[in-house]
C-alpha cells in the first residue's frame, strides 16, 4: 500500500466496517509504524482488497482486511491472504493471529480454509454492541 491508495482503502474499511480505522490512522500505520506492513490488491488501477498486519518477532497480527463490495465473493480476500503470507514466510514468520466477530461466518469459513483455528476468545470485544471476538491462530508454511 502507498499513501495514495489510503483514500481508497478508507473508503472500503468504512464500507465495511461499523468502526472503521479513519483515512489519517492508516496514512499513520503505513508511513509511520515500522512494524507494520500493508497489501493492496488493484484492478484496473482501482483497490479491490486490502491487508494490514504488524510484524512483531516471528508473528504476524492481522490488522484489517477487507474486500470492495462489488469484488467480494469472487475469490480475492483468499488470494491476497495467501500472497500477504507468501511475502512474510521468508521474513522468518511462521505464524499468524487475528480476530474475527463471533457472528462473521463467511470470515471465519475463509480463515479456515486458510488454517486458522479458533485458540480463544476475547468477550466484549467489539465497543458497537459488545459482541465477542474469536482470537484465531495459524502456523504458517509456505502456501501452493
Amino acid at each position: 500500500m502507498r499513501l495514495d491508495d489510503v483514500p481508497q482503502v478508507a473508503a472500503i474499511e468504512a464500507a465495511s466496517f461499523v468502526l472503521p480505522w479513519t483515512a489519517e490512522s492508516l496514512a499513520a500505520e503505513v508511513s509511520d509504524n515500522a512494524l507494520a506492513r500493508y497489501f493492496c490488491l488493484e484492478m484496473d488501477g482501482q483497490v479491490c482488497a486490502y491487508m494490514g498486519v504488524w510484524l512483531i518477532f516471528e508473528e504476524a497480527h492481522v490488522t484489517n482486511v477487507a474486500v470492495r463490495e462489488d469484488c467480494r465473493r469472487q475469490g480475492w480476500g483468499e488470494f491476497l491472504f495467501r500472497r500477504v503470507i507468501a511475502e512474510i514466510i521468508p521474513l522468518g514468520i511462521c505464524k499468524m493471529t487475528l480476530e474475527v466477530r463471533e457472528s462473521n461466518g463467511a470470515a471465519r469459513g475463509l480463515y479456515q480454509k486458510l488454517g486458522f483455528k479458533a485458540e480463544g476468545v476475547r468477550p466484549g470485544y467489539y465497543n458497537d454492541n459488545r459482541e465477542d471476538a474469536i482470537i484465531m491462530w495459524a502456523d504458517l508454511a509456505p502456501q501452493p
